[in-house]
């Protein structure tokens, strides 16, 4: 089994593969570079057999990270507690993905690991979004080239701070909003968060289209927990894979390890 770990700012995602490269399962758990090696370790191994799987079974491990100081401690986990010389996206690594950017060590390492899945169950051209602690937005030409993308505030990156900059202002949910009027304070903030997303997600992505597709047809994918609520609303995104990151990470791990 291969043990897949995107490293997110707000959250770290597992995901277990078996032998077959289907996902078995998943969890997530918050960020927190102060935890150690051990007590991630303890976390993750009694999740595993929660989940009826022994760790003993894991053959390989791939780790995406966007916390630098967590690489190690997911490293040093790996090589002590399952045996594992870890696959680390990073320089020198393959990903099948060729890189079109000023500065490739600049970009976040799940951003080509998106990419990579998303050519490889979407086909080129194509753009993701990931709805994460930053809603990004990533280009894949026709070429199956990363030729840069989008980097805007995430939803709850900017829900929190609408609450805590504003002395009235509750904390609200996150969800599918049908009237764009709202008749009360939690359901106009919550019309703001919802339809001025939608709009600047479908206005991006329309940007991106006119500037590199000279305004012809490409496939927008959308992954992060919140893509779901745009599914359907969205006059571009067309697919929605929460584990697209995970899918991709498997892929590049099988790049690297054959």
């Amino acid at each position: 089994m291969i043990f897949a770990v995107d490293i997110g700012n707000t959250n770290i995602v597992f995901g277990i593969f078996d032998k077959q490269g289907n996902l078995a399962g998943n969890c997530r758990l918050t960020t927190d570079s102060m935890r150690t090696t051990d007590e991630y370790a303890a976390t993750i191994m009694l999740l595993l057999k929660n989940r009826g799987i022994d760790f003993d079974q894991l053959s390989g491990m791939v780790i995406s990270s966007v916390v630098p100081p967590l690489v190690y401690t997911f490293t040093k986990l790996a090589r002590k507690y399952f045996d594992i010389e870890p696959v680390v996206i990073g320089p020198g690594i393959k990903t099948g993905v060729p890189v079109k950017f000023e500065n490739p060590k600049e970009i976040g390492a799940d951003r080509i690991v998106n990419a990579a899945a998303a050519i490889k169950y979407y086909k080129a051209p194509c753009i993701v979004v990931d709805f994460g602690t930053a809603t990004t937005f990533d280009v894949v030409n026709r070429k199956g080239e990363y030729i840069g993308g989008v980097i805007s505030p995430g939803i709850k990156l900017s829900v929190n701070a609408l609450h805590s900059k504003t002395a009235k202002l509750p904390e609200i949910e996150i969800e599918k909003c049908r009237k764009v009027v709202g008749n009360s304070t939690t359901s106009s903030m919550k019309s703001g968060v919802y339809f001025g997303y939608l709009s600047m997600i479908d206005g991006i992505i329309e940007k991106i289209i006119e500037e590199q597709f000279e305004g012809s047809s490409v496939k927008a994918v959308a992954t992060g927990g919140l893509g779901s609520i745009y599914i359907g609303e969205s006059k571009y995104i067309q697919e929605y894979e929460p584990n697209l990151t995970l899918y991709g990470l498997r892929l590049i791990y099988e790049k690297n390890s054959a």
